[in-house]
């Protein structure tokens, strides 16, 4: 007995949500974008879009720490990807915690329309907790795939990006001026030595 699914053949896109997380420097736009010029590659029609306030590298396009760049759109709210994303076989969205709660309900509606979604962002902000939307995203996605950087002070792997500047601003944009990533033991240890200088 075939579904009404089935039937239809295989034409119809089934959607699906991936998750790429970790701290900074970790590479997930790195893999974010090899995901997506993989996709383009294979003649898919694609489509990424990052929030507009993220200005770091350029106002426009994704770029990585490493300098790899992919066009993308700036968008100042989730509900804006679903008005652009007409057409597109795979969607990106990048440095997602940035979003507001929306773009979890966003990322469903997309998969639901048959979309592939790739979305990266932090997992934690640089306090150890989660931030934003990200854990949502996570629970919802079919694939989670964890990046990891190397920490800056005993070469384990990185657990949180530690903030070197003093600010309580939970988003506040900076590279390696501002952040350094830390393994878990390292973190805690920056942590009392700060507590110590106050």
């Amino acid at each position: 007995m075939f579904s009404e699914r089935d039937t239809q053949g295989p034409s119809r896109r089934r959607g699906s949500i991936e998750v790429v997380c970790g701290s900074m420097f970790s590479g997930k736009t790195e893999e974010l974008i090899r995901r997506m010029k993989r996709a383009q590659f294979a003649h898919q029609r694609v489509e990424i879009f990052k929030p507009a306030i993220d200005v770091r590298y350029s106002v426009e396009d994704v770029v990585s720490h490493d300098h790899n760049v992919i066009q993308s759109t700036p968008v100042d709210s989730s509900q804006q990807i679903l008005l652009l994303a007409d057409d597109i076989d795979v969607v990106g969205i990048d440095e997602a915690q940035f979003f507001d709660m929306g773009i979890v309900e966003v990322c469903s509606q997309l998969s639901e329309r048959g979309i592939r979604v790739i979305v990266a962002g932090l997992d934690m902000d640089f306090k150890g907790v989660p931030f934003g939307p990200m854990p949502a995203l996570m629970a919802i996605a079919e694939d989670v795939y964890k990046t990891h950087a190397i920490c800056v002070h005993c070469g384990d792997l990185a657990y949180v990006s530690h903030r070197l500047v003093q600010s309580e601003k939970r988003v506040l944009l900076g590279e390696t001026d501002s952040y350094e990533p830390l393994c878990r033991a390292c973190y805690r240890k920056a942590i009392e030595e700060e507590g110590v200088k106050e």
